[in-house]
């Protein structure tokens, strides 16, 4: 029998050794095969983990350094949904690239190797107590998902990875000076002495005797070098490029969890800055602040999109944002934020495995050459659309409620303001996004593309996510409002 603790080891120990066989495989197929497998096994022991905590509470191994709380099983949850799927898809993707020639024994070895070691360091993230190792954790992602963006060779793809390398560096850099100074506010305050100055679950009880100017210094480098990774404006700059040439599973990946495992690391510190300072509204104006600022950039820069990609690389620096106003808007905001997240997660996964199939089959991701996809791939045609109905937050999708909870939070809350351009923005986005896709669904094609037939694994990753975006638009069940519940309020409070 499995101790449960040992859960946590698995989630990070079974992807590298299953990415190390795939690596080892003598054909491309076989090596997508066994990573998988490894993928959806281990997202299997995550399962188990979460409903443990669920029925039980708070998990911990490692001498209290690995745990998982309401508020990481929930953004665990999401990640293992993300990644079974990402999974699923990259195998459904790449095999369709092998028929053609156009992918290799080792770019399938280098995938697999790297996408197995990216649930791991992601993995961590979310179950890491030590803040520091969640710090460095993250970082491991940039480097681990860094040569995925340049799976195919190309001066664009070389460009987006060095961009993607050295804006996420330098933000991890700020993030690296706001744990520094987080740690020594919670020394100066006497809080926490030794080993236990970065134990999220020492320093939250003890927040109230840090060092309160330092710790807001700390937030602040906390929240642009986060919140660089996770793709807010003005720090947004590397999102577009590193999602438009990347393969579709990773831009998948980067857009359905890596920017929300950031937004988490925000999340963490929000209770511990706000007891330590006295008062959540310094923090929460910040990110009410960059959420706001976020939304416009990207309806701005929406409007201008030629590329579906990179329409959807926007589309996610405008969710990110709506994420980061509801956590400051606080309170019913908190709540309303990490639904968002999911909601969010499901729709920008089934956008980019649409966006990368229909890719494949029209040969770019223009949508001036993209025309009529309902008539060439009904599959794919209509898991655009359904995901592009979500993403701009049509009824009665869960997007629609989320953004509808956002504005509600707003009114409650007072600010009128961030509810005027909430609706500005959503506004913007809302027009400009359906004026360039309109042509593409519905527009005649010219062109020679032939009819697609699709297998019952691509039927399943488009109605699978489709679905349950309808759903929790018309309904949301118990125990995933409990669940939101409880993790909310580990943000709110730091309690459980």
């Amino acid at each position: 029998m499995i101790g449960h603790e040992n859960l946590l080891w698995i989630m990070l120990i079974l992807p590298l050794c299953t990415g190390a066989v795939a690596a080892t495989m003598p054909a491309a197929r076989k090596a997508l095969a066994v990573m998988c497998t490894g993928i959806l096994l281990t997202a299997g022991f995550g399962w188990w983990s979460v409903v443990h905590v669920v029925c039980h509470g708070t998990l911990f191994a490692a001498s209290d350094w690995l745990f998982l709380d309401a508020l990481s099983a929930y953004n665990l949850a999401i990640m293992l949904l993300v990644f079974s799927l990402c999974a699923c898809y990259a195998y459904v993707y790449f095999s369709c690239e092998l028929r053609r020639g156009q992918l290799t024994l080792r770019q399938a070895r280098l995938f697999t190797a790297l996408f197995s070691g990216s649930f791991s360091t992601m993995a961590l993230v979310l179950i890491a107590n030590n803040l520091s190792i969640m710090w460095v954790s993250l970082e491991a992602t940039t480097l681990v998902t860094t040569f995925l963006i340049y799976l195919h060779s190309s001066r664009q793809s070389l460009e987006a990875m060095w961009k993607y390398l050295i804006i996420c560096s330098v933000g991890m850099a700020f993030a690296f000076m706001g744990t520094l100074l987080a740690a020594a506010a919670a020394v100066k305050g006497g809080s926490v002495e030794g080993a236990q100055a970065l134990l999220w679950t020492h320093l939250v009880g003890r927040a109230s005797l840090c060092d309160p100017m330092l710790m807001k210094a700390a937030f602040i480098f906390l929240l642009i070098g986060y919140g660089t990774k996770a793709g807010l404006a003005p720090m947004h700059n590397w999102l577009p490029d590193a999602h438009s040439q990347a393969p579709a599973p990773v831009s998948a990946l980067f857009s359905g969890f890596m920017l929300s495992a950031s937004l988490y690391c925000i999340m963490r510190y929000l209770p511990i800055v706000s007891s330590a300072i006295g008062s959540p509204r310094w923090a929460t104006n910040l990110l009410i602040l960059f959420g706001i600022v976020s939304l416009l950039v990207a309806a701005a820069f929406i409007i201008f999109q030629h590329d579906v990609k990179r329409l959807f690389a926007y589309s996610s620096v405008e969710h990110m944002g709506i994420i980061a106003l509801g956590l400051g808007l606080g309170n019913a905001g908190v709540f309303t934020a990490l639904f968002h997240t999911l909601n969010h997660s499901l729709g920008k996964t089934l956008a980019f495995f649409s966006a990368g199939r229909l890719g494949q089959i029209f040969k770019t991701t223009d949508m001036g050459q993209m025309r009529g996809v309902m008539r060439i791939s009904r599959v794919w045609g209509f898991g655009l659309f359904i995901s592009v109905l979500a993403l701009i937050g049509a009824a009665p999708f869960s997007i629609f409620m989320s953004e509808f909870q956002t504005v509600k939070a707003a009114l409650d809350a007072g600010n009128v303001t961030a509810a005027v351009l909430f609706l500005f923005g959503a506004g913007i986005v809302f027009m400009g996004v359906l004026a360039h896709l309109i042509p593409v669904f519905w527009a005649r094609n010219e062109s020679d593309v032939s009819l697609v037939t699709t297998g019952l694994l691509e039927k399943f990753l488009v109605f699978f996510p489709g679905v349950l975006l309808l759903f929790l638009g018309i309904w949301m069940p118990d125990f995933l409002h409990g669940a939101i519940d409880r993790a909310a309020a580990i943000i709110l409070s730091g309690g459980n």
